[in-house]
């Protein structure tokens, strides 16, 4: 096991009726000013928008509404967030939505007390200070609410890029009501499904080793998230469900499942540049790529891919390379049964440019990437071919 430090100052308050309590949360984080962040009409239809301002309102908070942000957020709304934040005073952000509005506003919050271009802490700079933020979820997939991460696409050259941070962009308090879920349409659903078990799998496939607990903690969770992911697809009102299904999210991106090992990352990179290019859900896209990564990893270091068949999926009799295969043939069977694609052309990218996908791959990641196994460009141009 690898050294760590774990620090999460993330509050959560889970249940029916959270986001109620939006207003006597923020003003317990000194919130006082604060950005209103969120997506599309749905957060307005959804009426959840409407109790999280009457909660501000009652509670004495100042806001201003800040809407637009879509799915693959960018640069510009990062850029007219700062501004609207500095010129009225603004001290705090709280976004109402998933991972990209979650994104969005820490990427506002890390750029409102710096000097400089916010897209410098995605080139390499580290995050000393950032505003504020805090989380109402009512997309249960990037896991955004409880970590210090965040991914942001610049439009000039299409550049998604992800930071990670141990703690400066980590909420300080996190809304979680499982009924705000009810209504997401089945293959955002799905997505977001595929999401989490690949924040969990990125940690999972590791060099380290004697790292037992928490490969048991990573294979419960991806256990417990292929049971109950039929459920919600079969019955998208099913409280308790939906509500495991919420809570395996933030547990699958807290840093939990990451303590003592190294981590891989590199299906998630290799999936930023095709929604980057091709502006495809995040979590389908992921749902392409890595099972055609573990079955490159099958032909060269199949041991950790066997053990997650094994264990997870129950395959049982066979040499590594075998179970291995056999446990990527029933992941890609569990996505397809719940709607995500498993190839490029069912991700609707009939003819995809591998030559540029590994071209921009390797300009924001470095000739080298990965953790589990290191890649070149050789080699991740033959896990782009794999997803054909």
């Amino acid at each position: 096991m690898e050294n760590f430090t774990y620090h999460t100052p993330t509050k959560y308050v889970f249940g029916r009726g959270a986001e109620e309590k939006a207003g006597e949360e923020a003003l317990a984080a000194g919130m006082t000013d604060v950005l209103l962040c969120y997506g599309g009409g749905s957060a307005i239809r959804s009426g959840v928008l409407g109790r999280v301002a009457h909660a501000l309102d009652s509670a004495g908070v100042n806001y201003v509404e800040f809407g637009g942000i879509q799915p693959n957020p960018t640069d510009d709304k990062v850029y007219e967030g700062i501004e609207i934040c500095r010129r009225e005073r603004l001290t705090a952000l709280i976004a109402v939505g998933g991972g990209s509005v979650i994104d969005t506003a820490k990427a506002i919050a890390a750029g409102v007390p710096y000097e400089g271009d916010f897209w410098d802490f995605f080139t390499g700079r580290k995050v000393e200070k950032a505003l504020p933020v805090g989380v109402v979820l009512t997309i249960p997939a990037a896991g955004s609410e409880g970590s210090g991460n965040a991914v942001i696409t610049k439009l000039d050259g299409l550049h998604k890029i992800s930071i990670r941070t141990d703690y400066a962009l980590r909420p300080k308090f996190a809304l979680m009501n499982p009924e705000l879920t009810f209504t997401l349409p089945p293959y955002q659903t799905a997505s977001g499904i595929a999401d989490m078990m690949a924040h969990i799998m990125e940690r999972y496939f590791s060099p380290s080793e004697g790292v037992e607990i928490t490969d048991r903690v990573a294979e419960g969770v991806l256990k417990a998230i292929i049971e109950e992911a039929p459920k919600v697809m079969a019955r998208p009102d099913d409280y308790d469900a939906r509500a495991n299904i919420m809570w395996s999210g933030t547990l699958a991106h807290n840093g939990i499942c990451g303590t003592g090992r190294k981590e891989d990352w590199t299906s998630h990179a290799m999936e930023h540049e095709i929604s980057a290019v091709y502006g495809v859900t995040h979590g389908a896209g992921l749902a392409v790529v890595f099972p055609a990564w573990m079955t490159y990893m099958a032909d060269r270091q199949p041991a950790k891919i066997a053990q997650f068949a094994r264990r997870v999926f129950g395959v049982e009799n066979h040499d590594d390379r075998s179970a291995a295969m056999e446990g990527i043939m029933m992941l890609r069977a569990f996505y397809g049964s719940i709607g995500l694609p498993v190839t490029f052309a069912e991700l609707g990218v009939a003819s995809p440019d591998i030559d540029l996908l590994v071209k921009k791959l390797h300009e924001n990641k470095g000739e080298r990437i990965g953790g589990y196994r290191t890649l070149t460009a050789e080699d991740t141009a033959e896990i782009y071919r794999l997803m054909l």
